[in-house]
């Protein structure tokens, strides 16, 4: 079995909405009067990061919303971030604003064909990265996040072979970091992997000041230019806490919103596509959602997350085991904390 998104039916459509519909006051009426948490990716349009009870990256998103007495969680992002809301919090009810909402490197990796992969190499240990299904998650032995990925990896013993999926540049990245040789799987990000490494040379020409902050994701050609190399949070503390005033961020762009919110005299630029005038650093997928998509959400309690107890427990253990491998920063429990 596998994880459903109900459908909201014939409920209240976002057609229907009044002209002088105030969705910020009634998301804030929904709020209180259904006990629910909103949750908002760095990703995110800057209005939804604004109105959000918590703004992050996605597996601390969850967890903080795993730790409240909150009845609804509303996770503005992507599907496979509401999904590990609901493992982790399965008495939740668990929406997200547009159930079409998807990411590219769950697309690109899906269950069946994983588990042929898997199936190819038996001696090898499933690193996983946590931009997947709870499909593939639950075939899995350990999820990772850019953050903690080669803090894992280093604890595995040197003749483990080691399967990484879905991200190919991710994983090229980490092999290089712990030395490790890995076979990959061969997805990538349809942000990340957009980013023209030619045009990153030719901004940094005109801004020899600015300091390059730059995700993991991105092609490896791209990540010899960064000064710094690390997961959406780590680029934000990066360049709120480095000395420069100038910095190019090769990470989807709306990140910028928080830099800019925490260090208004600083200047952030997207790092460019290939004809360095592009919306490359836009995520299609993220902007799908919206303030009246999120009222909805909260108004149909749908799109919802439903997923069955067997699939939850499975896709549960592979993050469990992620982190009592993590640096100490508290564990998951079946209960969901």
């Amino acid at each position: 079995m596998k994880t459903v998104i109900l459908p909201d039916g014939d409920a209240l459509k976002e057609k229907a909405l009044d002209p002088k519909f105030d969705p910020w006051a009634e998301i804030e009426r929904l709020r209180r009067e259904k006990n629910a948490i909103i949750l908002a990716h760095y990703y995110q349009d800057a209005e939804i990061q604004d109105m959000a009870d918590f703004v992050g990256d996605s597996l601390d998103l969850s967890r903080k919303a795993a730790a409240t007495d909150a009845d609804m969680i509303v996770f503005c992002g992507v599907r496979f971030m509401a999904e590990v809301a609901k493992i982790l919090s399965p008495d939740k009810t668990v929406v997200l604003p547009d159930a079409d909402a998807g990411c590219s490197l769950e697309d690109v990796c899906q269950p069946d064909d994983f588990a042929r992969f898997r199936a190819e190499h038996p001696d090898h240990i499933a690193i996983t990265y946590i931009n997947c299904s709870a499909e593939v998650k639950a075939l899995s032995d350990i999820i990772v996040t850019s953050s903690n990925a080669e803090h894992i990896i280093n604890q595995l013993p040197q003749d483990q072979p080691i399967l990484f999926a879905p991200d190919r540049h991710l994983g090229s990245y980490l092999a290089s970091k712990t030395g490790r040789t890995m076979t990959l799987w061969d997805g990538t990000c349809i942000v990340h992997d957009r980013f023209s490494t030619r045009e990153l040379i030719k901004l940094k020409a005109a801004h020899p000041g600015a300091l390059v902050a730059a995700h993991p994701e991105c092609p490896e050609g791209l990540l010899g230019h960064a000064d710094y190399i690390g997961s959406t949070k780590g680029i934000l503390d990066f360049v709120l806490s480095a000395p420069a005033n100038e910095f190019i961020v090769a990470t989807e762009r709306h990140i910028i919103h928080q830099m800019e919110k925490a260090a208004p005299e600083k200047t952030f630029l997207a790092a460019p596509g290939a004809d360095g005038n592009c919306n490359c650093a836009d995520c299609p997928y993220m902007e799908m959602n919206t303030l009246e998509k999120t009222y909805l959400a909260m108004a149909n309690e749908a799109p919802r997350v439903e997923m069955p107890e067997d699939l939850r427990l499975r896709a549960l253990k592979p993050l469990e085991k992620m982190l009592d491998m993590s640096p100490p920063a508290g564990a998951i429990t079946q209960a969901a904390e």
